[in-house]
């Protein structure tokens, strides 16, 4: 029998083990770089967005959509699974919250009797209240950091904060989210949860019952609220349940409900309910009373059914969401071209034998080292008057030319006279030409025979 109640706690002690992992990565994700490119990035001052250690231009983020469908699976997905696990095991406000209260204030600033005991706030002691606050105050200016560094890499960001002046946009935005950090775990705490975060709203559209939740089994405990989470009793009756209204689940439970009342919206399966019940019902000889656990399982008795049509569907788009991301990312294009008019459509050349279209190419470098560029039209019978030689771009370097091409007066004037022609031409690194190129469709206009004679 002990070894049976074993199985099923702590869970608090693997929760605070997930808490350090997840504080630890996302602490050193941003760090991770090879030749400058990191890991994951979204840089808004660089325009970039980096992936696996390759870095995409503004003018390439077509991987964004399929980033945010991942995100969103992901969270249909998990969900579907383990219902509200992600706010109890790996939310950053639930994190932050242990950190709040457990730690700073419960161990070291002794503001409430035990952790085992939430409900009960020590009255008074406000210099030991204004101490943790300070000290958490210092966690969120961290925190907040740690959250921009994803944003502004952190060799950028610790040199932008030596210099207030010209950066006060940095501090703008670090004061911001220091204070939503704050707002949120100190002053909103456990209300944020229920009643600002939106996930709430939509996870119970999610659940099915073979959702696994934190759930209290009354085939076991016993009845001690009705359907209508109306309280019958304290505890249960003799040879009714095993619930001996010690109200060590309530007690802990850092959204002050009931879980013996069911399924409610503050639960965030953090399972600090299962643990405590697990200890009392443990000297007791008897299994705990609350288990994380599915409605099904419960109530035939079995094991949960993780492999059903919700579960297959969402793993199977969620995989071809993640092919679609990695396929896409690694057909990167090494280099950019924008073409623009200028602002006259055509000219004639100095010795009035061709026509000239002029146009403006922003070329962009944006392989992982240096390379000559130029450039080809593709079509016979229009030819290059300017650049007239490749030039060299640095890796994210970006250059604009001046472009001006020339069509010989002859059967392509009369052909095209009056109209434009549409020409491809081929940008490429003339050091590997056929591995880094762009090609674009531009127009180029004709003049009409009177406006030649003019």
């Amino acid at each position: 029998m002990r070894q049976e109640i074993a199985k099923h706690a702590p869970y608090s002690k693997k929760r605070h083990m997930l808490f350090v992992f997840i504080t630890i990565f996302s602490l050193v994700i941003p760090w991770i770089t090879i030749e400058g490119k990191h890991l994951f990035l979204m840089s808004f001052d660089k325009k970039q967005f980096h992936l696996l250690f390759t870095s995409f231009d503004m003018q390439e983020l077509y991987l964004i959509p399929f980033l945010l469908i991942i995100f969103f699976l992901g969270i249909f997905f998990i969900t579907t699974v383990g219902g509200r696990i992600w706010c109890g095991w790996g939310c950053p406000q639930t994190i932050f919250r242990y950190v709040y209260r457990d730690f700073l204030q419960t161990k070291i600033f002794r503001l409430y009797k035990s952790i085992e005991n939430k409900q009960q706030e020590i009255e008074g002691r406000w210099f030991s209240r204004i101490g943790a606050f300070l000290v958490f105050v210092l966690f969120a200016v961290a925190a907040a950091s740690n959250l921009m560094w994803y944003f502004i890499p952190p060799e950028d960001f610790f040199v932008y904060i030596k210099d207030p002046h010209e950066h006060k946009l940095v501090f703008v935005i670090l004061f911001i989210f220091t204070t939503l950090v704050l707002a949120a775990s100190a002053f909103l705490k456990e209300k944020f949860c229920a009643y600002v975060c939106p996930y709430v709203r939509i996870q119970s559209a999610m659940f099915d019952d073979d959702t696994i939740q934190t759930i209290y089994n009354e085939r076991l405990g016993g009845e001690i609220y009705d359907k209508n989470h109306k309280k019958l009793r304290d505890k249960a009756e003799k040879d009714m349940g095993e619930c001996i209204g010690c109200n060590a689940c309530v007690k802990i439970c850092p959204t002050h409900i009931d879980i013996r009342a069911g399924m409610q919206l503050e639960c965030i399966n953090c399972l600090e309910c299962a643990d405590a019940c697990a200890k009392v019902m443990n000297r007791l000889d008897k299994p705990s009373l609350i288990s994380w656990t599915s409605p099904n399982a419960i109530r035939k008795d079995s094991k949960v059914k993780f492999v059903r049509f919700r579960t297959v569907a969402y793993s199977v788009v969620l995989t071809i969401a993640v092919c679609a991301l990695l396929l896409m990312s690694a057909k990167k294009e090494r280099m950019l071209l924008d073409i623009n008019r200028g602002s006259q459509l055509f000219s004639l050349s100095s010795d009035g034998s061709g026509v000239e279209n002029a146009y403006t190419f922003l070329f962009q470098n944006t392989d992982s080292k240096e390379h000559e560029y130029y450039f080809e039209v593709l079509n016979g019978d229009i030819s290059i008057i300017l650049p007239k030689a490749p030039f060299k771009l640095r890796s994210g370097e970006k250059s604009k030319k001046i472009v001006v091409l020339n069509a010989k007066i002859g059967s392509s004037l009369r052909e095209n006279e009056g109209r434009p022609q549409q020409i491809a031409i081929r940008a490429y690194a003339t050091d590997d030409k056929e591995r880094i190129f762009t090609e674009k469709e531009i127009m180029f206009f004709y003049p009409k025979t009177s406006d030649m004679s003019e």
